[in-house]
């Protein structure tokens, strides 16, 4: 939550910031010539700066809360150090006695020693221990045991009981219910490296694998096993989608005949088909590019029937005026105004494929970007996990650029006509 409030706060402050810059400066390109831009897609472009920004700010917020090195700025971090506090505890004979108790919270990972300290006279005692940060602590003190009615009333002076523990700047203290006081140490809002790694720890774990491979496979042969796979499917979905989509936005019977096929099959998330893939056919490579293969099928169709739904009637009647054919038609008319709907179907298709890839080689794969994350997940390897996540988001972002350009080189009308 607090990370999702940090990141909307730099969101609206940069936002404002480059919108106050960008009043100050004249321009002097085709939109700020319209009269109406709001709502108009073709008067709406990607900024850059925006871009950069976006990408800095997760990078610093990542930093940030993960302690590291990378990044001037850091939120409090758990506590390291040497912590010291009073307690008074009481006997079966009702006497009343204090001690002391100290503990070294230490780096994880690091050796160190219990403070030394003196055990004391009285029936309470002194006790110290150590605690790796982020981890809690079981305190057994002297008389905790060996008198049936000892009983721990104070630390710091405060009251304390198991519903109300005592909060030091330093820590909680509880008194759990075998009468024996539990240290947990300020854990911070940082985040713990089983959780989240800093951004340095997965970049030498990145150029770790980029090295050594892992699971007996290089880091170029997981991802192009993941890629082909996902090109695989895509391009079959596409093959058959997109001429099914055009059958079902031509003819009312095709329509019909497959529009309750379409309509029951698209909200069935891929990963629902796991079990019947499996059986029809088998755990390899196929069943593997089949699953992948139906995750872009249906958005693929989608999209080409929402294209040729879209196309003006005036221009079909217009080019029917001038003795155009069906085929003319199909050829100058649909297919040149449906593009635009394709190619964003396309875009969303390769993303639930991508999104699809990692539970597909779920089975039984041996390479494969999804089967290296899988793998590191079953040993908490979680520098492992964010690197492949980086490696599949940088992979898709990249295929999803191209596919932008394609449009821009294929589709130049779009927006204009």
């Amino acid at each position: 939550m607090i990370l999702l409030v940090v990141y909307v706060a730099l969101l609206v402050g940069s936002m404002l910031i480059a919108g106050w810059f960008q009043r100050r400066r004249t321009r002097h390109d085709f939109a700020s010539l319209k009269t109406v831009t709001f709502g108009d897609e073709s008067a709406v472009y990607s900024s850059r700066t925006a871009s950069v920004v976006s990408i800095i700010t997760v990078f610093i917020i990542w930093g940030a809360f993960t302690g590291s090195a990378l990044t001037p700025i850091h939120v409090p971090g758990p506590f390291v150090g040497e912590v010291s506090f009073d307690y008074a505890a009481v006997n079966g004979a009702g006497e009343q006695d204090e001690g002391v108790i100290k503990v070294t919270v230490h780096r994880r990972g690091d050796a160190a020693d219990a403070p030394a300290i003196d055990p004391g006279e009285g029936f309470a005692g002194n006790h110290s221990d150590r605690v790796p940060e982020r981890r809690s602590v079981l305190l057994k003190l002297a008389g905790d045991g060996t008198d049936p009615g000892f009983r721990i009333i104070e630390v710091n002076g405060k009251r304390i009981d198991p519903e109300k523990p005592v909060v030091l700047e330093s820590g909680t203290i509880n008194l759990i219910a075998n009468n024996s006081l539990l240290f947990e140490p300020y854990s911070g809002l940082q985040m713990d490296p089983i959780w989240l790694p800093a951004p340095e720890s997965v970049a030498m774990r990145f150029v770790s694998i980029f090295r050594d491979g892992y699971q007996n496979s290089s880091l170029w042969e997981h991802v192009g096993a993941s890629v082909l796979r996902v090109l695989a499917g895509f391009i079959a979905g596409s093959i058959v989608g997109i001429p099914l989509g055009y059958a079902m936005g031509l003819s009312s019977w095709l329509r019909g005949w497959f529009d309750p096929i379409v309509e029951f099959m698209r909200p069935v998330p891929p990963l629902a088909l796991i079990p019947l893939i499996i059986i029809w056919f088998g755990i390899g490579e196929v069943g593997k590019v089949v699953l992948l293969f139906l995750a872009a099928l249906w958005v693929m169709v989608i999209a080409a029937r929402a294209g040729v739904a879209g196309v003006r009637i005036s221009k079909i009647h217009a080019a029917y005026s001038l003795g155009a054919s069906k085929r003319q038609i199909l050829r100058h008319v649909i297919i040149p105004n449906s593009l635009p709907d394709i190619f964003t179907g396309a875009r969303v298709a390769m993303g639930v494929c991508w999104g699809t890839v990692v539970a597909a080689e779920l089975v039984a794969a041996q390479r494969g970007a999804g089967m290296m994350i899988l793998v590191a997940s079953k040993f908490q390897l979680t520098d492992i996990v964010l690197m492949g996540i980086i490696v599949i988001g940088v992979i898709g972002y990249a295929i999803d650029i191209t596919l932008r350009f394609l449009e821009r080189l294929l589709v130049p009308w779009k927006g204009r006509v």
